[in-house]
């Protein structure tokens, strides 16, 4: 057996105090090891994305299909099941599987596109991520197998039937799974070292029959030579000794060995032009593997056992209640014994994942609620991913392929040339949204925190870099449109991840992070005010904002009848920009004076925005806040200037709770050049000064507290919101009042009716695709920044300061009792209940009772306003993984 590659390192964690997982953690942070330069970061999905499409009218899912996605290789990136592959994705690592009754190898998890899903695109698979490291030492995650023939076109077939006011038709309620009929493969990585890593795979037979079942684990190349830059192939070969001897120009030389003596296929990681484009081609093409299970077609695969994409193929029958294990090494070292010390490894690597989770959940009450934040942040790390997008190569296309079609120069993101992504960045969800979007990533980037600072200050500073940040100072979007327009929360998580990391440190912050995001964010700042005040006078239109069809009217394109919306969440969302901006700088002024002044300015603009969604009508008294309701609405500028408030309670109504600031007296007495100012200015403008509320503390001098909301309007706002009939959800905080759904809102607009009700599941409304869903569900991201901005509050009002909670109970809570409630409820749709049933489970009684579904949970997009029901994207652990955090503070 070989040295470890790290065995100084190894020696070092055994003589540290901190705990084996925290010390890989710090090597990363501090350059003295790599281990992030592995790990969990190959895509579920790669087909169907926009990188991937090349078509003359931008219609992605159609031009790049599951169907092809077999047999074609791909330009930008890759996929595969429980994937592994270095941190520029040179190598990958994943799973093949066959139960000799599917008409496709299960190289990749199947879902509906955009077009055919009822509520949208939608994967059709089972399958979870359990546990996870931060320096990715060790991972498991578990995909559920059938032992029957995978129905696909059940799946497809159904849901083509369903319209949008029905469920959609899951991979459960087809039967698959009846009498147990499946395997739970469990795929685990553990780490020996930064560039040696082990892959166990186990399935276990769940059924009452003996089943068969073939392992195909795969590595491969990602096809970097077929585009005319560099057509230098890297090379897998068999070696003499057994398993593969692997070569790559960048990456260097690697071994991989298999437990056993599997037989060892080799293609290349090529488009089989014959089959795709009837093209005359000689080769052993992407779906060699395919072709000589499924099809029996043993010519398919190289005789010469050498190319770009290789297979260990195992071949079992499993009996009935019994498992089976496949075991692989991967290093870069070559190894006499690979699997001598294997299962020692693992069992290490196990225990110090657990050491590691024991200490950060010490304060957790109970077992329930520590598996439930272990798998969230599993997720949270599984859901990392390596990136590639050169917009300027992509509009062009490449000097060894057809050139694209002349309609791509005028199409999507023709005004981002400056964009080349290639790093690993924290996705929403490895197959719905297996692309990074701006304003998730920001919460992504709270709770990555927990466990991993480092890896969550370089996410958010990687949207500001140049080759992300357009020019004009816009943070992309997505993918989609990169274009679009997120709400600005990225000062709000810089400064969350700050304050995270003093707190678990105990001493001052990384004082150069905050420096170089506050630069940045100024600039895309400054972008907003210029390109989103439509009439100079501090109310925004935004756009897109992120709440997709939760008003009336699509809000990114123009409105039917012309004229625009000025947003109340759009001038919220800017209100609490610059109360977090001005925050910053003066957590900076403490130790450069310079950026008092930069505070200044951003209190200034603050209170400009507050007065203006007071008073924004002129003459008519309009405001975005309406005094009859007594509560915050959009307004309608139609081109004639009639201004007409849209009565839709909805979450837009309550995002002013989230620009709120408070001024202690201590901290104003450190920086004299801003208090002096700031004491001028309100001298100076008592019109804007009436917006600040003081409270003079006994012993330390004036607090002020900076908001949207002053005590009687907050609390207004509060009844509406803690109304169990409105707002307060046995699970949170609706995105919709439910008083719309006896009540909807419907305004004529160019002679057409349309409106708005209440929806607690998947939408009924077309807009946006039909997967957009925020007139009623509820959404973590929201109703987190709700929690976080009610303890502002609690922590200026205090413990006296009461409020009915829910509304005309008779029980009344501080505001920071108030925070915890919400937390209770947005954690209960996990808890098991009394019946040991979790609401997120819906009414699905396998997934409730059976004890190999009850314990695995998904996080979905957003969850049902009634019943606390999973919907949407079932692992969009990227901000529902916020449950992780809720956690931490609810103890």
């Amino acid at each position: 057996m070989t040295e470890s590659t790290d065995q100084s390192q190894t020696e070092a964690e055994a003589h540290s105090p901190l705990s084996a997982e925290k010390q890989r953690v710090l090597a990363q942070s501090n350059g003295v090891a790599a281990w992030r330069l592995w790990g969990p970061y190959l895509s579920e999905r790669q087909w169907g994305t926009v990188r991937e499409d090349y078509s003359a009218d931008g219609k992605a899912w159609e031009y790049f299909s599951h169907d092809h996605a077999r047999s074609r290789a791909y330009r930008w990136g890759e996929d595969g099941i429980a994937g592994f592959c270095d941190e520029k994705q040179r190598l990958c690592l994943g799973l093949a599987l066959w139960n000799e009754h599917d008409s496709i190898l299960k190289e990749r998890l199947f879902g509906l596109t955009n077009g055919e899903g009822n509520h949208g695109e939608d994967v059709k698979e089972l399958y979870y991520y359990l546990d996870a490291t931060p320096s990715h030492s060790y991972l498991k995650m578990l995909y559920k197998y059938p032992q029957q023939a995978f129905p696909y076109a059940a799946l497809l077939e159904e849901n083509r039937k369903r319209g949008r006011d029905m469920p959609e038709f899951e991979l459960l309620d087809t039967g698959i799974f009846d009498d147990n009929r499946y395997f739970d493969i469990f795929v685990e990585y553990a780490k020996a070292g930064v560039d040696d890593i082990l892959m166990s795979i186990t399935a276990h037979n769940r059924s009452t029959g003996a089943a068969p079942l073939h392992i195909l684990p795969q590595l491969w190349f990602r096809n970097t030579w077929s585009w005319g830059y560099d057509a230098t192939r890297p090379t897998l070969s068999a070696a003499e000794t057994g398993g593969i001897t692997i070569q790559h120009a960048e990456l260097g030389n690697y071994h991989c060995y298999f437990d056993g003596d599997p037989a060892l296929l080799f293609c290349d990681n090529d488009t089989n032009l014959r089959l795709l484009y009837q093209q005359q081609a000689v080769g052993y093409f992407k779906d060699a593997f395919h072709d000589y299970l499924v099809h029996g077609n043993r010519h398919a695969i190289n005789p010469q056992q050498h190319g770009t994409k290789a297979a260990g193929y195992f071949s079992f029958t499993v009996p009935a209640h019994e498992k089976v294990q496949v075991r692989l090494r991967l290093s870069k070292n070559p190894n006499s014994l690979p699997f001598d010390d294997f299962d020692t490894l693992f069992d290490t690597r196990r225990s110090e994942a657990d050491a590691f989770y024991d200490e950060l959940q010490s304060t957790l009450p109970d077992a329930d609620a520590k598996l439930i934040q272990r798998q969230a942040l599993a997720g949270m790390i599984w859901s990392k991913q390596f990136y590639y997008f050169d917009i300027p190569q992509w509009l062009k296309g490449d000097p060894g392929t057809t050139p694209p079609p002349s309609q791509r120069r005028n199409g999507r993101n023709k005004g981002w040339e400056h964009l080349n992504n290639a790093d690993i960045i924290s996705m929403p969800d490895t197959w719905e949204y297996p692309w990074y979007a701006a304003w998730d990533l920001a919460f992504h980037c709270v709770t990555l925190a927990m466990i991993d600072p480092d890896f969550a200050k370089n996410q958010l500073l990687l949207m500001t870099r140049e080759w992300y940040m357009h020019p004009n100072g816009q943070i992309p979007a997505y993918e989609w449109q990169l274009g679009d327009v997120n709400p600005p929360v990225h000062a709000w998580a810089a400064w969350e991840v700050y304050q995270s990391e003093c707190k678990n440190s105990g001493d001052v912050g990384d004082l150069d992070f905050l420096e170089r995001i506050m630069h940045k964010l100024i600039i895309n700042f400054t972008w907003w005010v210029n390109r989103k005040d439509a009439e100079d006078n501090n109310v925004f239109q935004g756009g897109f904002l992120g709440l997709d069809n939760i008003g009336v009217f699509d809000r990114s394109a123009p409105l039917p009848a012309g004229g625009y919306i000025d947003q109340a969440d759009g001038t919220s969302w800017m209100a609490m920009y610059s109360l977090n901006l001005m925050r910053i700088a003066l957590e900076l002024a403490l130790h450069d004076r310079v950026y008092e002044d930069i505070a200044t300015k951003f209190f200034e603009h603050f209170l400009y925005i507050a007065k203006a969604m007071s008073n924004m009508g002129g003459d008519q008294h309009i405001g975005l806040w309406d005094e009859e309701d007594q509560f915050f609405y959009d307004v309608l500028r139609s081109p004639d200037g009639n201004m007409i408030p849209l009565r839709v309670r909805s979450m837009i109504g309550l995002i002013p709770f989230y620009a709120v600031e408070i001024l202690e007296p201590e901290l104003l007495e450190k920086l004299p050049d801003f208090k002096r100012r700031m004491k001028w200015f309100l001298d100076y403008r008592p019109d804007l000064a009436s917006l600040v509320s003081d409270w003079n503390e006994a012993g330390r001098g004036d607090r002020r507290l900076l908001s949207l909301l002053r005590g009687q309007r907050m609390k207004k706002l509060l009844q509406r919101m803690l109304d169990e009939t409105e707002f307060l959800s046995d699970y949170g905080v609706r995105s919709l009042s439910r008083i719309h759904q006896d009540q909807p809102y419907v305004v004529s607009c160019a002679s057409t009716p349309m409106g708005v009700n209440y929806q607690p599941g998947e939408a009924e409304s077309g807009m946006f695709g039909g997967n957009s869903n925020w007139r009623g569900p509820i959404w973590f991201p929201v109703n987190y920044l709700l929690i976080t901005s009610l303890r502002r509050f609690a922590n200026f009002y205090g413990e006296d300061f009461k409020i009915e909670c829910p509304t005309e109970s008779g029980t009344w809570l501080s505001i920071n009792d108030v925070a915890d409630e919400l937390s209770r409820r947005l954690i209960r749709i996990f808890r098991k209940d009394a019946n040991g049933h979790r609401p997120a489970h819906g009414h699905n009684q396998k997934l409730q009772n059976d004890p190999h579904f009850n314990d695995y949970l998904l996080f979905h997009e957003y969850f049902h306003g009634d019943n606390g029901h999973g919907l949407g994207a079932s692992h969009q652990t990227g901000w529902t993984g916020l449950v992780a955090k809720l956690l931490e503070a609810h103890r």
